[in-house]
């Protein structure tokens, strides 16, 4: 008897070194961190939040009180650690990911299988958007990542995609300025929005960066860069737009050419204008130093003037073939 209950407890001691103390051992990879629960509660760093993080300062005074996590204990790479039965080990790969912009976590299906993200412009035109979206999972705030949405990704796909669809439906091209500052008068055709969109898709994406870096401290996801490659008018109104954008540039090219020409005759005529004044001032020159001289010659003495006067007029007589004297 006393043999068999040796052998249970012998037994119930390696079962559970076994179980619980040997399955207790896990470590955690390069790409990954870890987040610990006891109980079910996360082991938290004091009472800190993430209010006191630099990430809160993307959020306005509202989402500031939606948005409070308490900061968590993270396990970084390495092992081999140990935890007890009544805890529980949560793994968040940290590695960057790119997904295609209309892909939606919940519905695969939509968005034309996650391949073509449909907004209305402000001129009410359904356009196809395409582009790419890196991101990867926040190690300072991994608590709103594991616990304080069931299903990060999709929020913050779904926050992404309406603020991109109400960036396209308000966009406005910004107004063109000349050298000196004055805004430049633009041909009509630059307001029909498609085409202010394509032309602007660095300002495009750079508002959508600066947008989503709240995505961090709401989601615990960093959306690292958006990059929309293209934005496609509907088939039906696609040669219409083509037709639209032909004559803008026949227009615009007519234009400028009329623009380089006037330029040029104002060039030639500045040209002439400074050719002419330097002939005339050739001309002035002498007849202003011949001044000085007579009016040298009058204060030193005015016999000698009239001396001056009457052998410019023999020249003159000699050079003459008709001289007319008025009787």
């Amino acid at each position: 008897m006393i043999q068999i209950l040796t052998g249970c407890a012998i037994g119930f001691v390696v079962w559970f070194t076994v179980r619980y103390l040997m399955a207790g051992l896990y470590t955690v990879d390069q790409n990954e961190r870890a987040v610990k629960t006891s109980f079910g509660r996360a082991q938290r760093v004091g009472t800190a939040s993430t209010l006191e993080d630099p990430i809160a300062q993307s959020l306005d005074p509202e989402e500031r009180q939606r948005y409070a996590y308490p900061q968590v204990r993270v396990i970084p790479p390495g092992g081999p650690y140990f935890k007890w039965p009544w805890e529980r080990v949560y793994k968040v790969g940290i590695s960057t990911q790119t997904v295609n912009m209309a892909f939606d976590p919940a519905t695969p299906s939509a968005n034309q299988q996650g391949t073509l993200l449909e907004a209305v412009t402000k001129d009410q035109l359904n356009t196809g958007l395409t582009g790419q979206i890196r991101f990867h999972a926040s190690e300072r705030n991994l608590y709103a990542y594991l616990f304080g949405v069931k299903h990060p990704l999709a929020h913050v796909m779904g926050y992404f995609v309406s603020l991109l669809r109400e960036r396209i439906a308000n966009f406005e091209a910004p107004a063109k300025r000349g050298d000196a500052g004055q805004v430049v008068d633009t041909v009509a055709v630059d307001g029909i929005s498609i085409n202010d969109l394509r032309k602007n898709l660095r300002d495009l994406n750079e508002h959508m960066d600066r947008e989503s870096r709240s995505s961090e401290a709401r989601y615990g996801i960093v959306l690292d860069a958006s990059l929309i490659t293209g934005i496609d008018p509907p088939q039906e109104v696609e040669s219409a737009l083509a037709a639209i954008n032909t004559a803008h540039n026949q227009v615009s090219s007519d234009i400028s050419l009329a623009q380089a020409s006037a330029d040029q005759k104002i060039e030639q005529s500045k040209r002439a204008v400074e050719i002419e004044t330097l002939k005339a001032q050739a001309e002035v020159e002498p007849l202003e130093r011949l001044a000085k001289e007579l009016a040298g010659l009058k204060e030193s003495d005015p016999a000698a003037l009239s001396a001056y006067v009457r052998n410019v007029r023999l020249t003159l007589f000699g050079q003459a073939h008709q001289v007319y004297k008025e009787v």
